[in-house]
C-alpha cells in the first residue's frame, strides 16, 4: 500500500469516526474519556494539531465544529448533560490512561 491510498483510508476512517459521534449525541464525552481515554474534544485537538503541522490557522472552536458538526455552544446546550458523581469519580480515576494531545 502506498502512502497516498494510506492516508486517503485513515482519512475517511477518520470521517467515519466523527459521523458516527455526530450521530450518537445520547454518548457523552465525559462517557467516551472514562471508557476509550479520548472524546470529541481530543479528536477536536488532534485535528487543529494537524492543522498547524500543515501550517493552517485554525482556531480550537473551528475544529470542535468540524468534529461535532456544530457550533460546539450549540451542541452543548441541546446535548450535554450534567455528569454525575460516579462519572466525575471515574474520569480522576482514569486520568492516567487519558488520551496525550501535543500542545495540551
Amino acid at each position: 500500500m502506498d502512502q497516498q491510498l494510506r492516508t486517503e483510508l485513515e482519512a475517511a476512517a477518520f470521517r467515519g469516526l466523527v459521523q458516527h459521534l455526530q450521530r450518537r449525541t445520547d454518548v457523552q464525552n465525559i462517557d467516551l474519556m472514562n471508557l476509550a481515554g479520548f472524546c470529541r474534544n481530543c479528536l477536536s485537538k488532534w485535528y487543529m494539531a494537524a492543522a498547524a503541522e500543515r501550517g493552517v490557522s485554525m482556531t480550537y472552536e473551528d475544529a470542535r465544529a468540524v468534529v461535532y458538526g456544530m457550533p460546539f455552544a450549540e451542541w452543548k446546550a441541546a446535548h450535554q448533560r450534567e455528569a454525575s458523581a460516579e462519572q466525575q469519580r471515574l474520569f480522576e480515576e482514569t486520568k492516567p490512561l487519558h488520551a496525550v494531545i501535543a500542545g495540551h
